[in-house]
């Protein structure tokens, strides 16, 4: 066989290097669990390996293919091994941010992948409730949670969908289980879609109620819903509009400002001088979905200059690989990122006019 460069070659020397990877698998762990109901585990490995073949019989797993590929395979099933040594279930979800995570940690030995396992990620449980438990279900999220425990306040920005505000309730109630804290206080500014209080039906509770629904869902999957009115009536855990916190000194406190790209940035120094002392206060939100007036600055942009450099003070920045709803969501920021990043101007065939002006103009 003769090369392009004109060196000869044997048909062997041609052929890539093949290996195979032989993984057991424990038989306290039934193969289902593995390989997943109608193997759909397994599909999910699959298509991350194309050029890998794969087979299992028995309780054997076997993946011959490329040598760095096929030892990627390993790894990914000894990390879901750990996850079931836990008790707890593997879903194709877990699987597809395990391959995701060691890939990054193979590309990239300086990245945070290269420091932390997938299973210690998975498995990292913050609280339990009626048979279920919430835990982080990325390394960013579990970066973020990690930096609530260290720091007295912290930022969780980003997207839709990445858990920011979930996964800081559940610390917070964490927080109060643990007798850390003497209260809940959770707040977010009255401020949607252009609407104004004043002009909605209703009485003032009926008018703010909507806005901090959403916080009052996320308490009733982590605590009893029955001990929720209670909790509220003796004012361990209090829900209300951002208007309410001003003048106030909150000690002893676990404070979440929900929404915050929806503050100016008067109402966000305001929010923030509240600490007081035995307090953590956490604020999230998405500076891509900012409902403000026209011309009123976020207060959620303008505090990431502002305090960048204050020591106990941390910024987790989360993304759309860090969405955990619908895989759906995740391609819609990102579309919608793309989008904003063209410009006006840099769209296809909209020369600064909407996409079907364009396409109708002569």
């Amino acid at each position: 066989m003769v090369s392009q460069t004109g060196e000869t070659r044997t048909k062997t020397d041609a052929q890539p290097k093949q290996n195979q990877a032989r993984i057991v698998i424990p038989e306290k762990h039934p193969m289902v669990t593995v390989l997943g109901t109608g193997d759909s585990l397994l599909r999910v490995i699959e298509k991350a390996f194309p050029a890998v073949d794969i087979h299992a019989r028995g309780n054997e797993v076997t993946a011959t293919g490329d040598p760095a590929e096929t030892a990627l395979v390993q790894r990914v099933f000894d990390e879901m091994m750990l996850v079931l040594r836990t008790g707890q279930p593997l879903t194709e979800d877990t699987v597809e941010r395990s391959i995701a995570m060691l890939r990054k940690a193979v590309e990239d030995p300086n990245s945070p992948e290269a420091h932390e396992s997938p299973s210690a990620v998975f498995t990292a449980n913050i609280l339990s409730n009626r048979g279920r438990s919430i835990r982080p279900k990325t390394l960013n999220q579990q970066g973020y949670v990690d930096a609530i425990d260290r720091h007295t306040i912290v930022f969780g920005i980003g997207p839709a969908g990445t858990g920011k505000t979930y996964l800081a309730m559940a610390k917070a109630v964490q927080a109060l289980q643990a007798k850390q804290v003497n209260r809940i206080i959770l707040t977010r500014p009255a401020v949607e879609a252009g609407e104004r209080l004043g002009f909605l039906p209703g009485t003032l509770y009926e008018k703010i109620d909507p806005y901090l629904r959403p916080l009052y869902d996320a308490l009733h999957d982590m605590i009893d819903p029955d001990s929720i009115p209670r909790l509220m009536a003796a004012g361990t855990i209090e829900v209300a509009p951002l208007a309410y916190m001003r003048g106030r000194t909150l000690n002893d406190a676990f404070i979440i400002l929900d929404e915050a790209q929806n503050t100016s940035a008067e109402q966000m120094k305001m929010f923030l001088t509240r600490l007081g002392f035995n307090s953590k206060i956490v604020v999230t939100g998405d500076i891509t979905q900012i409902d403000l007036p026209g011309g009123t600055t976020s207060g959620l942009r303008v505090v990431q200059d502002i305090l960048a450099d204050v020591d106990d003070i941390h910024f987790t920045r989360l993304t759309s690989a860090d969405v955990v709803r619908h895989k759906l969501v995740g391609r819609i920021v990102d579309a919608y990122s793309r989008y904003d990043a063209l410009g006006e101007s840099g769209r296809p065939g909209t020369n600064g006019a909407a996409p079907h002006q364009a396409r109708h103009s002569k």
